[in-house]
């Protein structure tokens, strides 16, 4: 792994057993990745972009090949370990915003912090999360009373309130407008010019895709350009 690199991968595969089928979801991927770059990755539904998330992310093992993501390989990862990855290591910003739809805002961003066992963050290194990405004053509100794209920044609070080497963002702005979308793409581009956070998101739109250093394109689970 070169000390460049934050994310190293070499002739990934992935298969999945449907029945008594092997679907392959990935083919042979090899793919470098600096620290502090913001990568996107395109590509059509079912090429593998999804799976290769859930492989970095430690949320499922790959079939054959090498990972190693953070100076961790993946493959001498027990499961507890993989669970310590994902905690400290990764954040995760879905599509669907996955709130706990009975928690405030500023719950929502705590139950992150509980779930990695980490003390407090320092109230500086919170409010400056807050001035990124501008909820100060939607903490106390439930989901329900959050626009799209409120939900959304709350999400990617949660993902990054304890300070992970590595973002995924799996289409982030898939549920929002074009006005929403373009906020959120610029936070995810202001976190990391900001904070030199690495960045990888999944995304179907070009103009997204144009936010990051560069794109990967990804087809029948290869990498093709």
């Amino acid at each position: 792994m070169n000390n460049g690199d934050i994310i190293a991968i070499r002739s990934l595969r992935k298969i999945y057993r449907v029945g008594k089928v092997d679907v392959p979801a990935l083919r042979g991927v090899d793919l470098d990745v600096k620290r502090g770059e913001f990568i996107s990755i395109v590509g059509p539904s079912g090429s593998g972009k999804s799976t290769l998330f859930h492989i970095i992310g430690g949320l499922t093992p790959p079939t054959e090949g090498s990972v190693r993501v953070d100076d961790y390989d993946l493959a001498a990862l027990s499961d507890a370990g993989r669970t310590h990855l994902r905690k400290r290591t990764v954040g995760f910003v879905f599509q669907k915003f996955n709130l706990l739809p009975n928690l405030t805002a500023r719950d929502n961003i705590a139950v992150a912090r509980h779930i990695a066992g980490t003390s407090p963050k320092p109230e500086a290194a919170f409010e400056e999360v807050l001035r990124l990405l501008n909820i100060a004053g939607r903490l106390d509100h439930k989901p329900n009373a959050l626009s799209g794209g409120e939900q959304q920044r709350i999400a990617i609070a949660r993902a990054i309130v304890n300070h992970p080497a590595i973002l995924l963002a799996d289409e982030p702005t898939g549920n929002l407008d074009t006005e929403n979308s373009k906020a959120v793409l610029e936070i995810l581009r202001n976190l990391n010019e900001r904070t030199g956070q690495t960045i990888l998101m999944i995304t179907h739109n070009p103009e997204a895709a144009a936010y990051g250093h560069r794109t990967v394109f990804m087809r029948d689970g290869r990498i093709v350009g």
